[in-house]
This record gives structure tokens, sequence and C-alpha cells, in this order.
């Protein structure tokens, strides 16, 4: 890729962000606009720009898997805490690569915004 996306350029580590969990495929880190007492922001290190284009299962399941162990990491799994996936601009995505939003810290009001 010529133009590495903002979240390749974090997975690199070419631009620091605050990390809380990474493993070969995923990494984690605290969004710079939080949402909730608790928002991280689970992202493959593979670039994928939205859901649509996600063409393993696996890397689903390691996105998700990795956004559990954050909840538990973070004391939130217990109370209970929100996964978001925003695909495309309707969606809310802005940063197109794929990523996973883990938020709690707080009770979650319905239907979400």
């Amino acid at each position: 890729m010529a133009d590495p996306c903002l979240f390749c350029r974090i997975a690199s580590g070419e631009i620091p962000a605050k990390i809380v969990a990474e493993d070969t495929t995923c990494v984690a880190f605290r969004d710079v606009n939080p949402q909730a007492p608790v928002h991280v922001l689970v992202i493959p290190r593979a670039h994928v720009p939205s859901l649509n284009e996600v063409a393993s299962p696996a890397l689903l399941a390691d996105v998700m898997q990795m956004a559990r162990e954050v909840a538990k990491q973070e004391g939130i799994a217990a109370g209970g805490y929100r996964v978001v996936l925003n695909t495309n601009g309707d969606g809310g995505q802005t940063v197109f690569h794929l990523h996973a939003h883990v938020l709690g810290g707080r009770r979650m009001n319905w239907p979400p915004g």
C-alpha cells in the first residue's frame, strides 16, 4: 500500500497510541475521542477497509476474541459492554480500516444513535 491508513500506521508502531492489548493478528488501543468511560478500538493488523471486505471468518473471530479479552482486562465484562462495527459512511465509519469499538463502564442506551 503506497499511503498507509491511520490504523495501519498505528498497528505498525509508526504512530503512537495507548495500546491496551496486541497479538500477531490484532491491536487494541484507546479511542482518542471516547464515547464511554471505556472506549477501546480493536483492529486487525492487516488492512481491511470495512466489514464488507472481510474474506476470512477467522479474522472476525480474532477481532471479537480480542474485544472480549479487552472487556475482561478493563473490568467491564461482568457488568456488560457493547461491541460496535460501523460499516461505511452511512454506518458511521470514518476510518476505513475495519475496527471494533469496545464500549463500557456505564449503562448503554437503546436504541443507539
